[in-house]
């Protein structure tokens, strides 16, 4: 959805809380715009006749609160208790349910022991940005693979680069944020000299300063030298002829990772340097993945991030694998945090309605029938499960409320995608963190809540008349079914003013009647 161009006020509300859903939670983008339009369709009935906006939301928000509260009754802890191995386990099948219905799902068994790792690897706070993913075309899918520390791609280099060597152990690292370069003068410089031997002292000067900032960078100690600004090739063959590594024009996010991961500091001078500054790993080494040469620092003492090297056969397809990756690993990421599950494949939101539905029949009056509409737009998620699946929904949601239907015997019965039926998703592993539901239920009230209270949308008729020219001359409209009178104006207009009924006889007598009798009749 971050693709399109939406113009609708009330498509832009779903576009809305799709990336607030996937800020938040990071998976369900799709549920919750398919639960937004559910629940609107559901109100659409009592808006036609002429029930208050304002009633169905009030409606609305009171069976969001009783389905929240019945969400958290039936959330469950992710371990009670139990080894780390079996707590991994459960990890492993929340990431596996979240690429399900993703372009990689029959490599789910690969990919979601990556997922929890990588998410091992941060601290407390978490945070995605710390993990890199890096794309290589080429090769299987099977050939990613995780890095617990840093790895990007080669940046630019200059001669001599080859002449470096390409693994270290246990290497020190400066990290710089200054060129290693000849300045190069600005365009106006000026200056002015009484004797030509002055001149040599300036360029001497010059080299002076940039052979004290590579001494002094050999000085530290550091084996390997990064830089987020250029490198130039006199520093790099003067690292190489001293069997140091170094690399320019690194990006800034993958130098703060480096940061993060061997406890380094970005320098802006090589004046000072001492030895706390400097970042160090267990194991740095330059390799070949497909066509491209990666940088790799693994081992590192504070290894609070991780990359990930997708590989696969079509940029379209790595593009899909990493949108997928990033749904697992915040789901993941969300299991860490809460620890509390509920199953899918739509068993929640039956029994979600269900409690909806008998607390429906507790109230009085008009709020009575659209809490009941709340409770059966919840539907929507096995509808579309069963739809998307190709079997019959009508059959499997009736056989679903017929699990539901007697409290607690049916709780966690869902759509059976393997074998076309129902089954029990808690059992089977599909599971999903209950923050999940809880945030897709409310952006999706919340939504529908606007949209009811908007009374009238305005549009100005100067916007609407330069639509209509847009695209062409005067005349020719927007396309073959506008504008063919002259000025823009309707065909209908054109030829008449009205329409198909005047065109066929009818109205002022022009048409084909108005051609009787004259060569016939």
């Amino acid at each position: 959805m971050q693709l399109l161009d939406v113009v609708h006020p009330a498509a832009k509300t779903l576009v809305d809380i799709a990336k607030s859903q996937d800020a938040e939670i990071g998976d369900g983008t799709t549920s919750v715009v398919v639960m937004a339009g559910s629940l609107m369709t559901a109100a659409k009935p009592f808006v036609q006749e002429g029930v208050h906006p304002q009633v169905i939301i009030r409606a609305f928000r009171r069976a969001l609160g009783v389905a929240v509260a019945r969400l958290k009754e039936l959330g469950v802890p992710l371990v009670e208790g139990g080894s780390a191995e079996t707590r991994r386990a459960l990890l492993e099948k929340c990431a596996k349910t979240s690429m399900n219905s993703k372009l990689i799902s029959s490599y789910q068994d690969f990919f979601a022991p990556l997922v929890v790792d990588c998410i091992s690897c941060l601290d407390e706070d978490m945070d995605l940005k710390l993990v890199g993913m890096k794309k290589v075309p080429g090769g299987s899918v099977t050939e990613s693979f995780l890095v617990k520390g840093v790895a990007f791609k080669r940046t630019f280099s200059y001669a001599g680069f080859e002449q470096q060597p390409k693994t270290f152990e246990n290497p020190k690292i400066l990290l710089l944020n200054l060129e290693l370069e000849l300045q190069s003068e600005a365009s106006n410089a000026e200056v002015r000299l009484k004797d030509p031997a002055q001149y040599q002292s300036i360029v001497d000067a010059e080299w002076e300063i940039i052979y004290d900032k590579l001494a002094k960078c050999v000085a530290s100690g550091a084996q390997i030298i990064l830089s987020k600004k250029p490198i130039g090739d006199l520093a790099t063959q003067y690292f190489a002829d001293r069997d140091l590594f170094c690399a320019g024009r690194v990006t800034n996010a993958d130098l703060e990772r480096v940061a993060r991961a061997t406890r380094g500091r970005i320098q802006t001078t090589v004046h000072g340097l001492t030895p706390d500054v400097l970042g160090q790993c267990a194991h740095f080494e330059e390799r070949q993945v497909g066509a491209e040469r990666y940088n790799l620092f693994t081992g590192c003492p504070e290894a609070k991030t991780a990359t990930l090297v997708l590989r696969g056969g079509a940029e379209q397809f790595i593009d899909e694998t990493e949108r997928s990756l990033h749904d697992s690993l915040m789901i993941v990421k969300n299991c860490f945090k809460s620890s509390t599950i509920v199953a899918g494949g739509g068993a929640t939101e039956l029994e979600v309605s269900r409690a909806l539905k008998d607390f429906s029949r507790t109230l009085m009056g008009k709020e009575q029938l659209i809490v009941a509409a709340f409770a059966k737009a919840l539907e929507i998620i096995p509808r579309q499960l069963a739809d998307n699946a190709g079997f019959d929904s009508t059959d499997v949601l009736n056989r679903l409320r017929q699990k539901h239907a007697v409290a607690g015997a049916g709780t966690w019965f869902g759509v059976d995608i393997d074998r076309e039926g129902i089954c029990d998703t808690m059992d089977l592993g599909v599971w999903e963190p209950v923050n999940s539901k809880i945030n897709s239920l409310s952006a999706a009230t919340e939504a529908a809540c606007l949209v009811l209270s908007i009374d009238e949308t305005v549009k100005n008729p100067k916007s609407q008349d330069a639509q209509l020219h847009q695209g062409g001359p005067p005349g020719m409209g927007r396309g073959m079914g506008r504008g063919m009178g002259g000025r823009g104006q309707p065909m209908s207009a054109a030829m008449g003013g009205g329409g198909m009924k005047a065109m066929m006889g009818g109205g002022r007598g022009r048409g084909i009647r108005a051609y009787r009798g004259k060569g016939g009749k």
